[in-house]
């Protein structure tokens, strides 16, 4: 334990500590510089992919689980915390997205380009993999179109029986397409993912969605999930915007499956059913509805609780339900940053220095 220097104004001690704990607590800290935190997160996407050959197989695959996940809470939040929608569909957009890049990276390239010897690890396959990760984003956009044009102009929980339904009709078309294996599920997919798309792709829509929130037109989602009735009386085209955020988080939930799909290199329908979208909500309350840094932290402590309960799987969503009853108990109103705002300052390591700003 570190002492807590007393009296020593200046002190070498406690300004390392200082620097220690600002960076410990940055991540609910507000985020001035997008640019400079996507810049950042992309070069710690290339520190760790040059890096790779001295990182475990096991370790990566957290890493890649963990950005993955990112994505995905991230991508909700606009839908949920942002536009204050219910959706219980987001794995189903994430299922569109998993098997159109199987689709395309083990049938349409090879037929395309026969002459293209597509590994997943080769600099060509790497380079096309970007093109196929895009695709599979707009496939699932359109996904999102077509289930939000129609169901959003519906409200509470007619819009959360919806997107439900829209969610297993996905899953029940996949188990019943011998096209892409069934409910066998799709194998040999090319390990296309890596620690450089993973994690760059987080970095990507953490600053996209902060970017976003924070705009002009931003500022129409916290209209329609403050008051839709008073959004509308003000002109506000309130369903416009309900479906754009569906599609953007549609979209990036695409890319998500995409990189998910190869790096398990197997899917099946029953690993995009209710249960997933039940684990992708959780990640978004406990980071805190509208709160995206907040919300990429509890994916990471999730996708971290997944690994320490991969003993005891079948009690896994027992243990969420839990962590969600414990978490409204005692902190109502509050999220995950706030929490660690109270807790920080007891920890006996020196000067906590000025207080963060509030908003994430």
């Amino acid at each position: 334990m570190l002492p807590n220097p007393v009296g020593r104004k200046g002190s070498d001690s406690a300004q390392l500590t200082d620097n220690f704990l600002n960076v410990f607590r940055s991540y609910h800290a507000r985020i001035k510089n997008p640019r400079l935190a996507l810049a950042a997160g992309i070069a710690l996407a290339v520190l760790l992919q040059l890096c790779g050959g001295w990182i475990d197989p096991y370790t990566t695959q957290v890493i890649l689980f963990a950005a993955i996940n990112v994505i995905l809470a991230v991508s909700l939040n606009l839908v949920m915390g942002e536009t204050g929608q219910f959706s219980l569909c987001h794995a189903a957009f994430m299922a569109v997205g998993a098997y159109t890049s199987a689709l395309l990276t083990g049938k349409a390239l090879p037929a395309l380009l026969p002459h293209l010897a597509w590994t997943g690890t080769s600099w060509a396959s790497q380079l096309t993999f970007l093109p196929v990760l895009i695709i599979a984003g707009l496939i699932a956009a359109f996904a999102g179109l077509i289930v939000g044009g129609p169901s959003l102009r519906l409200r509470g929980d007619y819009l959360a029986m919806v997107t439900l339904g829209f969610g297993e009709i996905i899953r029940v078309l996949l188990q019943n397409t011998n096209a892409v294996g069934g409910a066998r599920g799709m194998e040999g997919i090319l390990p296309a993912t890596n620690l450089f798309w993973a994690i760059g792709f987080a970095a990507v829509i953490l600053y996209s969605m902060i970017s976003l929130v924070r705009s002009t037109y931003g500022r129409g989602f916290q209209a329609v999930r403050d008051d839709e009735i008073a959004a509308a009386a003000m002109g506000i085209n309130t369903t416009r915007f309900k479906v754009t955020a569906f599609v953007i988080g549609a979209f990036f939930a695409g890319v998500a499956g995409a990189l998910y799909a190869h790096a398990v290199e197997f899917i099946s329908p029953e690993g995009f059913n209710f249960l997933r979208s039940f684990e992708i909500i959780v990640m978004v309350i406990l980071g805190g509805l509208g709160r995206p840094a907040g919300v990429a932290v509890a994916a990471i402590l999730i996708t971290l609780l997944n690994e320490w309960l991969r003993d005891l799987s079948q009690y896994r969503m027992v243990v969420y339900a839990l962590i969600i009853i414990l978490f409204m108990i005692f902190r109502p109103t509050e999220s995950l940053g706030p929490f660690f705002r109270r807790f920080l300052p007891k920890l006996p390591m020196g000067n906590m220095g000025a207080k963060p700003d509030k908003a994430l």
